[in-house]
């Protein structure tokens, strides 16, 4: 009982100081990563003591980094990094090999060995995905090519974490990482796990998620995707192998499936709850002391790893043809230590290539740059602003693929909608939860995602904070007014349509967000009503008269009865034969 009130009480505690350091932090603009490392530190054995056994969490917490690494394997669409692949295997290796080599010399100066300035290098040639990502969306640059450079740089850092942890691993002098069998056979056992997660997520991980999609179960939802990421990391570690590389597979084997939307939004609360839980960890275990009595080698070396992967990463934007702007701009954008460097530099002190006294230093150096990182941002704004047209007539702006439309329902509605558009070479993503109906969508080459896409997690998922139209195309009375209001404070760029059952419908949703709410039978039924009139030999100037009058009194009846709020308003504005007649 009283270790239950110890964990209650610790928890209260953590989440209470984390809640309140990120609100601070965001406030001012730092990002949610350096609150939780801050906020941990103060709760920590260094500062008020009010929380012990960091290590313990940091265990817990590192479920965190392996749910991270699946969302990270989902987003790896293969069409996008086809289309992506010269800046991600490019651009992205160059930059972790350049920068890491170069930080690793400069910590060799720093008087350490090889094996220890390797395996602090190279974590510290990793950016911070956590801050660059939201700061790229915010400011609406994630879909210009300065965007789309910086997020293949980011894409192959993740990529390159599974490469690095088995290189840290390998150089490892712990005399417990080397007690497993030979190399050979170690990657034996890591091609056939390999190949044995990929087998299982096809001919049973998908069957599953489609048995429980039929069920219509989110709770059995939220339920398999964790045991998916959990699963894949357990057998891997029992292997004694990367959790995070099981992970990282298990993702990737479901990127082309049409449940990907439906997993990255049940998965991506508990990865942001442990991940924070992560930092707060790491935040206790930074061995303050040790950072007191050599502030200044904190100081400079934080100021050396900025300066040398902006010097590095904008060398490499021109060799990439970038303007000297932009990638200047890329460079210091991309300067900061990573999270990821925090992990890296855990496995190093376990495989005792470095001392805690090195990994706590080495942290702070990591936090004191990724504290700079707001003001970068704020530089490279300036040093972008250039004249729209140059000497050449290139600009660097938008990417025009053209507009980007969401479609929620994929019924005999939302497929006429979805034609038309992709028509006009309009780029759609399509979301329904007709399994059966996704299933005979793909026979036709249509990628259907599974997913309700009336919730805002989902929608945020499959792209709605870029999205220029968002189109609920649903079967039956779902669409309400509270929804709509939801969707449009969420998503203000985008300008939503709705299909609306009836009058009912009509009426209710009228005076909110949407742009247009279109009746769905009412175009089909004027239509019939046209050629029924047609067949009769009536000519088309008559037709017309009498759909314009149709069309205006329906639109009185309409206005009255919102006016009244009773369906039974303005009747007499209904066309009937005893009118007709007299």
């Amino acid at each position: 009982m009283h270790a239950e009130v110890s964990l209650l009480r610790d928890g209260a505690i953590l989440f209470g100081f984390g809640l309140i350091f990120v609100l601070i932090f965001r406030r001012l603009g730092l990002g949610a990563t350096l609150g939780y490392l801050i906020a941990g530190a103060v709760v920590g054995p260094h500062v008020l003591g009010l929380v012990g056994d960091a290590e313990s969490k940091l265990g817990i917490a590192e479920i965190g980094i392996t749910l991270l690494l699946f969302i990270v394997g989902l987003e790896l669409n293969p069409a996008r990094l086809w289309r992506m692949k010269h800046e991600i295997f490019g651009l992205g290796l160059l930059q972790v090999v350049a920068c890491g080599l170069a930080i690793t010399g400069i910590v060799m100066l720093a008087h350490f060995s090889l094996e220890a300035a390797f395996a602090l290098g190279l974590p510290l040639a990793l950016s911070s995905t956590a801050q660059v990502l939201p700061m790229l969306q915010s400011s609406g640059r994630m879909r210009t090519p300065f965007g789309e450079r910086a997020f293949s740089i980011l894409l192959f850092q993740d990529l390159s974490i599974v490469p690095l942890i088995t290189i840290v691993a390998a150089m490892s002098r712990n005399p417990a990482d080397h007690a497993g069998p030979p190399g050979w056979i170690l990657a034996l056992e890591t091609v056939g796990a390999i190949i044995g997660l990929i087998l299982a997520g096809r001919f049973l991980l998908r069957p599953l998620f489609r048995l429980i999609g039929n069920m219509g179960e989110r709770e059995m939802f939220v339920f398999a995707g964790l045991f998916t990421v959990v699963a894949s990391a357990a057998v891997m570690e029992l292997l004694g192998l990367s959790t995070a590389l099981g992970a990282f597979i298990a993702g990737v084997m479901l990127a082309d499936s049409p449940y990907r939307h439906e997993l990255e939004a049940d998965v991506e609360p508990f990865r942001s709850i442990l991940l924070g839980l992560f930092f707060l960890a790491v935040g206790m275990m930074l061995d303050l002391p040790a950072i007191a009595h050599r502030p200044v080698f904190v100081a400079v070396m934080a100021l050396a790893l900025i300066a040398t992967k902006a010097l590095v990463i904008s060398l490499i934007g021109l060799a990439f043809k970038m303007n000297w702007r932009s990638a200047l701009a890329l460079g210091l954008l991309m300067s900061q230590g990573g999270e990821f460097g925090f992990v890296l530099f855990a496995q190093a002190q376990q495989g005792y290539l470095i001392a805690p006294e090195a990994a706590s230093l080495f942290g702070a150096i990591i936090t004191l740059s990724m504290a700079t990182t707001p003001f970068l941002m704020g530089a490279t704004r300036r040093i972008r602003e250039e004249p729209v047209i140059t000497r050449g007539g290139q600009r660097d702006g938008p990417v025009t693929d053209g507009a980007n439309a969401l479609i929620v329902g994929y019924g005999r509605f939302g497929q006429t909608v979805a034609q038309m558009l992709i028509a006009s070479d309009i780029p759609v993503t399509l979301i329904d939860r007709d399994i059966e109906m996704i299933d005979i969508a793909a026979s036709f080459g249509a990628k259907v995602y599974y997913g309700d896409g009336t919730r805002l997690d989902l929608l945020r998922q499959a792209g709605a904070a870029e999205a220029e139209l968002i189109l609920f195309c649903l079967d039956d009375d779902q669409i309400t007014l509270e929804l709509l209001e939801s969707v449009h404070a969420a998503f203000p760029d985008a300008s939503i349509f709705v299909r609306a059952y009836d009058r009912r419908a009509v009426l209710r949703l009228k005076g909110g967000p949407a742009s247009y709410v279109v009746r769905e039978v009412l175009e089909s039924a004027v239509k019939m009503a046209r050629l029924a009139l047609g067949s009769l030999k009536i000519d088309h100037a008559e037709i017309d008269r009498v759909e314009t009058m149709y069309r205006a009194r329906d639109k009185e009846r309409l206005a009255a009865q919102a006016a009244a709020g009773d369906l039974r308003a303005a009747s007499d504005r209904i066309i009937t034969q005893d009118e007709r007649k007299g």
